[in-house]
């Protein structure tokens, strides 16, 4: 057994108006009642240090840049890597990266026990628009203020496992989940803001975004055979409702934990990372079962295009 005591630390909103530093403080404290709740991994959401700026149509990049983080760990979330080092937490967080060539990515990374980053993952699947969109409820503008993640689906070998990282929408994409299971992962780590309703379809409400991000989830872990660790920033930011359920998912697709309210709250699991082996040298046996020469269209073509009549 390679027994991994996992704490998914949601977060509850996180206002405009927040510092870093009070942010940062939140952090700390989640990761507080996880050491003493025995864990050794712990997980925080996408653009954890911020509110969801991409909700905000704006046209002034320093304004744009002020969510941003130009290093990592930088001045106001040194504290937070200091405080993982001195518990041996290894940790996983999401943040809005600005890169010395002035790219922006929404991006993750990941530390071992000693602080240390060791991986790191920037957003392929950005959802929503690029310009301001009057049709929708609210703004979706992930489009326009990251470039889509330009490093793959990487895996590392982490606390005795194979890790990997999504963020938010690049849960509903298979391919995403596929990629780090032909490269043998056991456990994906993936932080979220998803708004409560759907800007296009206000009839979408909680029950339906929840369904679609459980069903997501738990298809990932179930057809790879590995660990799922999807953790939320929810409530109410600045007037604009995101959705909790935050999950911790085993090699069969079911739920093991999952959190109850929208605000800081943790959840923790002692995680078999042998519970892998029994799918992927069975039904997921990639190498005795999948059949590549039929699926040359999955990388040849990006939108769908029926026959000819």
């Amino acid at each position: 057994m390679r027994e991994l005591v996992t704490a998914a630390l949601q977060m509850g909103p996180i206002q405009k108006a927040d510092s870093r530093a009070d942010v940062v403080a939140r952090m700390i404290a989640l990761l507080e009642q996880a050491h003493q709740a025995k864990a050794t991994f712990a997980v925080f959401p996408e653009l954890a240090l911020t509110t969801f700026f991409p909700r905000w149509y704006m046209e002034d990049q320093p304004e744009v840049d002020q969510w941003f983080e130009a290093q990592m760990p930088g001045p106001d979330t040194a504290p937070l890597f200091e405080r993982a080092r001195e518990l041996k937490i290894a940790i996983s967080f999401g943040y809005a990266e600005l890169t010395a060539e002035g790219q922006h990515f929404n991006t993750s990374i990941l530390t071992n026990r000693e602080g240390e980053i060791i991986g790191k993952y920037r957003k392929i699947h950005l959802p929503g628009h690029s310009e301001f969109d009057s049709e929708r409820a609210f703004q979706h503008l992930e489009k326009r203020y990251f470039l889509p993640g330009d490093l793959g689906f990487p895996v590392w070998h982490n606390l005795g496992g194979i890790m990997g990282m999504l963020i938010c929408n690049d849960r509903r994409w298979p391919e995403a989940y596929r990629v780090m299971g032909l490269q043998g992962v056991e456990m994906v780590t993936l932080g979220f803001n998803t708004p409560s309703v759907n800007s296009q379809m206000g009839d979408e409400g909680p029950q339906d975004r929840l369904f679609h991000h459980r069903l997501s989830c738990q298809s990932g872990a179930y057809q790879n055979s590995t660990w799922v660790v999807a953790v939320a920033k929810a409530g109410i930011e600045d007037g604009h409702p995101m959705i909790g359920g935050s999950l911790i998912i085993d090699p069969n697709g079911k739920i093991v934990a999952e959190t109850t309210t929208e605000a800081d709250e943790m959840i923790i699991h002692a995680c078999d990372l042998d519970a892998c082996n029994f799918g992927k040298t069975t039904i997921f046996d990639f190498k005795r079962h999948r059949r590549t020469e039929h699926y040359k269209l999955i990388t040849e073509r990006t939108g769908a295009k029926p026959p000819a009549a």
